[in-house]
């Protein structure tokens, strides 16, 4: 990390500073809970809608960029709630509630936030799945397996002909009603028509029976361990969560600001996932903030519509993958004018799902440093499917790897598991058990019915536990080598991909009873692209100059590193791209270490071959 002491001064971060209870126990548990309180909270998801949109319905809660004008789609909060009650009402007629589900096939949209919230409105779950399950699954395994976990009465698929294929896989699994946007027929129902459908008092009595027990949302596990599990979310789980956050909040929220000062959040986190959905936008649902449904990713195809998107936005937060946080540095480093729009308002900038690397933060405290002068707080949330968020980093703090402090309303549990502390966790947040998975849940939760994460954290200083936990791997991803030496590997692969960057996008780490650590890459597409050019579209030679200038940046990567569980002695290039069919990656881009090192034994095999063998390269 750089030197602070000439560094300046953080952006204010509006948020309450570190206030923890610790308790220790004789065999090494810690329990931390916050001194906080948690602050007010919705009494569910739908009634935060209602109550921002009687009090301002003129505001812009949603807005898209409409793919045939490229213009942008808006709708108030007096039209969403409109919209969101007359949906309600055709779900009720078609049979949904509180045991017939409504799935939902498509991406983010403005027409899939109104099902998602009509459906809970009326207390049906809304059961959004990744989409890669539709539409890039070759067998739609992982989609019937979803579909038979909460059987549906109706699935909504924006894109009927996206879908169709998936549509006909789930046809004999059972009787279900199919919603697009693509106009009736072929026993298809118009979403258009169903959401000018004239609400009756049915809709006001269905949602005033919703309370913290009832459940708004299916969401699946990543299914990196096996097939996705079905976690039933209760409106109290995700209000509490949003309690949590407002515990910590230290200015006011005034629904009655300037419009022209209008919160603005740019997201593109898929909504089958906590981060997307319960923490984004339910957060900006609450806020009253207006929420612009980002179309692009963090690929090289579809990156460069969030940069047009970020440039018109100006939010006020941005919180988003690492990898998605390195390509917009890298724009931001080659273009002054985004550079500078998107640090115009910003106040804090947030990542998840994966560490942050050294180079990273430093690059981009060096671009906010440049634009306003100041540093930007860079904060992230710790969280699971089974828990919503856990953790955040709520002050200002000149390093990363840090997953924070609990949540006010939550008590975290540092447990001594296979030499590490494991994370669990116990309050309102967290899932009542797996749905109709008894045997699974009973597996998830000590007998203090705390969550079991799996996750391993460690003090930044065991002596003053208010300067949080840090992320320490996975329990059960580490290994040993041969000599006995733990290699950790959840702090390992982040620092040896920065270290690679921008050659490669994330790597796996093997050596478990080796003598040494063995790494296999995936090269970035742009490093591809590069190297492809500069050698005339000669694989063979492209992949050599790029297999020799990855080992010099390892090289330099071990000269630094102390030991044997640092350094990587042996490296080889994956072209074919992760699966997500047999679990390699998530839909977040996401990589499965066990699931990778599984499915492709022969490439970890050829690593450790007493010869050295081709594509494999040794440093």
């Amino acid at each position: 990390m750089s030197d602070t002491l000439n560094q300046p001064p953080f952006r204010p971060l509006a948020q309450k500073g570190p206030d923890i209870e610790v308790t220790r126990k004789d065999d090494g548990t810690v329990y931390l809970k916050q001194r906080h309180a948690p602050g007010d909270k919705p009494r569910s998801v739908p009634h935060a809608l209602a109550t921002r949109a009687a009090e301002h319905p003129d505001r812009i809660f949603l807005k898209q960029r409409d793919p045939q004008t490229d213009q942008w789609i808006e709708l108030s909060y007096g039209q969403t709630k409109a919209r969101v009650d007359s949906l309600a009402q055709a779900f009720l007629d078609l049979g949904a509630g509180p045991d017939a589900p409504v799935m939902i096939l498509s991406g983010n949209s403005i027409k899939t936030a109104i099902a998602i919230l009509a459906a809970q409105t009326i207390g049906a779950a809304a059961a959004p799945i990744s989409v890669p399950y539709s539409t890039m699954s070759s067998d739609f395994g992982k989609l019937k397996h979803c579909f038979n976990a909460v059987k549906p009465v109706a699935v909504f698929a924006e894109n009927l002909d996206i879908f169709k294929p998936a549509l006909e896989a789930l046809k004999p699994l059972g009787a279900f009603s199919v919603i697009s946007d693509q106009g009736p027929g072929n026993d298809v129902l118009d979403f258009d028509t169903l959401a000018a459908t004239s609400p009756t008092p049915k809709v006001a009595e269905a949602m005033d029976t919703l309370t913290d027990q009832s459940i708004g949302k299916y969401l699946f596990t990543s299914g990196s361990t096996g097939m996705p599990k079905p976690v039933p979310t209760t409106q109290g789980a995700m209000c509490w969560m949003i309690a949590g956050v407002e515990g910590l909040r230290d200015d006011a929220r005034d629904p009655d600001y300037d419009p022209n000062e209008v919160a603005n959040v740019l997201d593109w986190l898929p909504w089958n996932h906590i981060s997307g959905s319960n923490v984004n936008f339910n957060t900006a649902l609450w806020n009253g903030a207006t929420f612009w449904i980002d179309g692009g990713k963090p690929t090289p195809e579809l990156f460069g519509e969030t940069i047009r998107n970020l440039r018109e936005c100006k939010p006020l937060g941005f919180g988003t993958a690492p990898i998605a946080l390195s390509m917009l540095a890298e724009e931001m480093e080659k273009d002054d004018s985004l550079r500078d729009a998107v640090f115009e308002k910003l106040r804090s900038i947030a990542y998840g799902g994966a560490t942050l690397s050294d180079d990273l933060y430093n690059r981009l405290q060096s671009l906010a440093i440049t634009a306003t002068g100041k540093r930007i707080p860079i904060v992230t949330m710790y969280g699971a499917t089974e828990t919503q968020g856990i953790t955040v980093v709520h002050w200002e703090v000149d390093r990363v790897g840090l997953i924070g402090l609990p949540l006010p309303g939550l008590t975290l549990k540092l447990a001594p598991t296979s030499g590490k502390l494991e994370v669990r966790v116990k309050g309102a947040t967290v899932m009542p058990g797996y749905h109709n998975m008894p045997d699974k849940t009973a597996e998830v939760f000590d007998d203090e019915g705390f969550y079991c994460l799996g996750d391993a954290a460690t003090f930044v200083d065991e002596n003053d536990p208010a300067q949080g936990i840090v992320f320490d791997g996975r329990v059960g991803e580490d290994f040993k080598l041969s000599t006995g030496t733990w290699v950790s590997v959840g702090v390992l692969r982040p620092d040896v991909v920065a270290a690679c960057s921008p050659l490669v996008f994330d790597a796996v780490i093997a050596g478990q009873d080796k003598n040494f650590i063995g790494a296999l890459f995936w090269p970035s597409q742009a490093a591809i692209a590069e190297y492809a050019q500069k050698h005339n579209d000669d694989l063979p030679a492209a992949l050599g100059a790029l297999q020799g200038d990855l080992a010099e940046k390892i090289r330099a990567f071990n000269a630094k590193e102390g030991g044997s569980s640092r350094r990587i002695k042996r490296f080889t290039i994956m072209l074919e791209p992760p699966s997500i069919d047999v679990g390699e990656i998530t839909d977040k881009g996401y990589v499965n270490q066990r699931a990778v090192i599984d499915n492709r034994a022969e490439l970890v095999a050829a690593l450790y071959s007493p010869t050295l063998s081709e594509g494999v390269v040794e440093v």
